[in-house]
C-alpha cells in the first residue's frame, strides 16, 4: 500500500479506531517508513498539545454549577443578621469547592501530560531505525546493560514459555529524569515498558490504574520505589498479562 493511503489512516490509528489487523499493519509500516513515522509523531504531538491546553482551562461541571448557583442566589433580606450568618459558611463551602475542583482539574492535566509524553516516547522509539540500544531477548543481558546508565536497578520477568518476546532496551527520559525503556513483542504488536524512580519524576501521586490514552492501552503502578508504565496498541488483556509478569518479577 502506498504511503498516501497509509497516511489517510493515521488519524483513525491515533484515535484507536482502526481494526486490529489494520492497526498492526500500519504499525509495521511506520517502523519501516521514516516519512510516515515522522508524520505520525507530528500528529501525535499536536493532539497532545491541544488536549493538554483544553484540559488546563476547562472548568468542571460541578464548578460551573456552584458558580451559577452562587450568582443566582439572592437573599430576600440583604443586610440582615440572619443572612450574614448563613453567608459565611456558604462562602467557605464555595471556596472549598473551588479549591477541590481546581486540584482535581490540575491532577487530570498532569496525568494526561505524563501519559501523552509516554505515548510519544513509544511512537518515537518504534518509528526509529534503532528502537533499542541493547538488542537481546535475554533478560540477563538487557538488565546488566543499564548498570551505570540509570540511578536504580530493576528486575525483568522470565518470558520464555509465554507469548511475549523481549526485543531489548534503551535509556529514556521523562521530565529530564532518566529511566529504562524496554520493548516487548506479542504477535505483531510492540509494547513499551517504562521504569522510573517514583520520587524523581512527575509521576508522584499518579494513581495505579489501567487506562486508554490516545490510541494506546496503558497500565501503571508503583513497586519498591519504582514507577512502571506499560504502553502499547495491543489489547488490554495483553497489557495486563505483561504487567502481571513484571509485578511478579519485582
Amino acid at each position: 500500500m502506498a504511503c498516501e493511503a497509509w497516511r489517510e489512516k493515521l488519524d483513525a490509528y491515533l484515535d484507536g479506531e482502526l481494526e486490529s489487523a489494520d492497526a498492526a499493519e500500519l504499525s509495521a509500516h511506520l517502523r519501516g517508513c521514516a516519512a510516515c513515522a515522522a508524520e505520525a509523531l507530528e500528529r501525535m504531538q499536536i493532539r497532545r498539545s491541544v488536549a493538554a491546553a483544553g484540559r488546563r482551562y476547562a472548568a468542571s461541571a460541578s464548578l460551573r454549577a456552584a458558580i451559577t448557583k452562587s450568582i443566582a442566589a439572592k437573599p430576600t433580606k440583604p443586610g440582615g443578621w440572619y443572612w450574614r450568618v448563613v453567608a459565611v459558611p456558604a462562602t467557605l463551602l464555595l471556596l472549598v469547592s473551588l479549591a477541590v475542583s481546581w486540584y482535581v482539574e490540575r491532577e487530570k492535566a498532569r496525568r494526561l501530560r505524563v501519559y501523552s509524553e509516554l505515548a510519544d516516547l513509544h511512537v518515537a522509539a518504534l518509528a526509529s531505525a534503532t528502537p533499542v540500544d541493547v538488542v537481546s531477548s535475554d533478560r540477563h543481558t538487557v538488565k546488566p546493560w543499564f548498570q551505570g546508565k540509570i540511578p536504580f536497578t530493576f528486575n525483568l520477568p522470565e518470558v520464555q514459555g509465554s507469548e511475549f518476546t523481549l526485543l531489548g532496551g534503551r535509556v529514556t527520559y521523562l521530565a529530564q529524569t532518566p529511566g529504562a525503556h524496554l520493548i516487548y513483542q506479542i504477535r505483531k504488536h510492540e509494547i513499551s515498558v517504562f521504569v522510573f524512580q517514583d520520587g524523581a519524576t512527575e509521576t508522584v501521586g499518579l494513581p495505579s490504574r489501567a487506562a486508554h490514552v490516545l490510541s494506546f492501552n496503558m497500565e501503571s503502578w508503583t513497586q519498591d520505589g519504582l514507577r512502571y508504565f506499560v504502553v502499547g496498541d495491543a489489547g488490554a488483556g495483553d497489557i495486563a498479562a505483561l504487567s502481571t509478569l513484571l509485578r511478579e518479577s519485582g
